[in-house]
């Protein structure tokens, strides 16, 4: 039986750490980010409420009806409502009152504004597409960041275990009286150096993947990591289609556009809505009522009354606009403005766009021509450090020279390191533009 409990114990305790060392993909880090980040959340609530404007909308296309009762009591000098009187008794009173009211015609402006309310339903639809899509971005940012740093740190490391070697060796031969004890001091500052470096690689990663942990909105950051993987530079023929046809094919399916679109059918049908504003509104009632009192005895009793004293009126009331301080006038001229002002956000929105694009095709080239040189740079540099490695053992190359060629093949590194992510996020974003999903596969 302690058998195996101590089993269950040890799996449990696998399952648990298994949990905890979870390592996120690109893709996890996209889904689960689109799924609970709080802005998100934020914006589908308010695509809930446009979506309860459209049942509004078409909840005042049916009749009301709303009904109410009075019960009063009289004491002191009143009217017998049996006789007309003068009577000083305690009368009490009970009245009923069912209405019904419906809008027949007002200038067509509640059938515009169901159609209102389906169109803003969309144009919240596309604000919260265009959030997630902002999302995505950032994350892969983000998440690029820390594969950045940690492949940075990884590269430090290795130089620093390099170093480590030529320490000790250079002991070796100092101590042996084969190279002056000024060569040690200048492996040791290198070393130390190095370690530096270490130290902020560690910081460096450590702060990016906190941030990318507080966009997913996950707390637990010692418990977060990103998967390790060696990413080398994604196959893409997206150049092989024109910054112009990039643009072309964005229009027709990126979100922000869609939602200025829509914003231009909305200011358009608030216009239709305040034309409607100088027809005529015809509205069609209905009434009923009944009463009791308990003077009226010679009438029955409480539901004898009520049924002889009820009645019925039915009708409808015509409302023509004819002066209203020039509001209607006002109105209608400040939609019109509205509608400008948002063609004008549209051609605003198509052209940042269109700037967006070009900026990200040019960049694509230009990162990979950077990353080009940087990896041709960073070749010869280790040419030139192996060359000065060889000098440096036989004798024929001081320590200070030694450390110069190794920080130029460093600083080599750590180039080609920064403009292959800077290349690869430029890509991303490129392809995302085309409509391919955001992937490092």
């Amino acid at each position: 039986m302690k058998s195996r409990l101590t089993i269950l114990l040890l799996l449990l305790a696998v399952c648990i750490s298994s949990a905890q060392m979870r390592k996120w993909t690109l893709e996890e880090c996209v889904t689960y980010a689109v799924e609970n980040n709080l802005t998100i959340k934020q914006f589908e609530l308010d695509l809930e409420n446009a979506r309860l404007d459209e049942s509004d909308a078409i909840g005042a296309l049916i009749p009301d009806l709303n009904g109410s009762t009075t019960i009063s009591s009289n004491t002191g000098l009143s009217f017998n409502p049996a006789t007309n009187e003068p009577t000083t008794n305690t009368i009490l009173n009970v009245s009923a009152n069912l209405t019904s009211n419906l809008v027949l015609f007002d200038g067509l402006r509640n059938f515009k504004r169901i159609q209102r309310a389906k169109l803003n339903g969309i144009a919240n639809q596309y604000r919260v597409d265009d959030i997630k899509d902002d999302i995505r971005l950032n994350v892969a940012n983000a998440y690029l960041q820390v594969l950045s740093n940690k492949e940075q740190l990884k590269t430090f490391r290795a130089q620093l275990a390099v170093t480590e070697q030529d320490l000790k060796r250079t002991k070796e031969l100092v101590e042996s009286g084969v190279s002056p004890r000024g060569d040690l001091l200048e492996i040791e500052a290198t070393a130390a150096n190095q370690e530096q470096q270490v130290v902020n690689g560690e910081s460096l990663v450590l702060i990016s993947t906190i941030s990318l942990a507080q966009l997913l909105q996950i707390t637990d950051y010692e418990n977060f990591d990103i998967a390790e993987e060696s990413f080398a530079i994604p196959i893409s023929d997206i150049l092989s289609n024109s910054a112009k046809v990039i643009f072309d094919k964005a229009l027709g399916f990126r979100n922000d556009i869609k939602f200025s679109e829509s914003n231009v059918e909305l200011s358009e049908k608030d216009l239709e809505i305040a034309k409607g504003a100088r027809y005529p509104t015809l509205v069609g009632f209905f009434n009923y009522n009944t009463r009791y009192s308990d003077q009226n005895n010679i009438f029955g009793s409480f539901f004898d009354q009520l049924y002889i004293f009820d009645g019925i009126s039915y009708g409808a009331q015509l409302n023509v606009p004819i002066f209203n301080g020039w509001s209607t006038r006002n109105n209608v001229k400040r939609a019109k403005i509205s509608v400008d002002i948002s063609k004008v956000q549209l051609e605003q929105q198509k052209l940042e766009l269109e700037t967006n694009i070009n900026q990200a095709y040019v960049d694509v080239t230009s990162f990979f021509k950077a990353y080009e040189a940087a990896e041709k740079t960073l070749e010869a540099r280790r040419l030139a450090y192996d060359y000065a490695r060889e000098r440096f053992n036989v004798g024929l190359m001081n320590a200070f020279d030694f450390s110069q060629a190794q920080s130029r093949v460093d600083n080599a590194e750590a180039d080609v390191i920064r403009t292959k992510y800077d290349y690869i996020f430029r890509l991303k974003i490129l392809e995302f533009y085309f409509g391919i999903p955001i992937s490092l596969n």
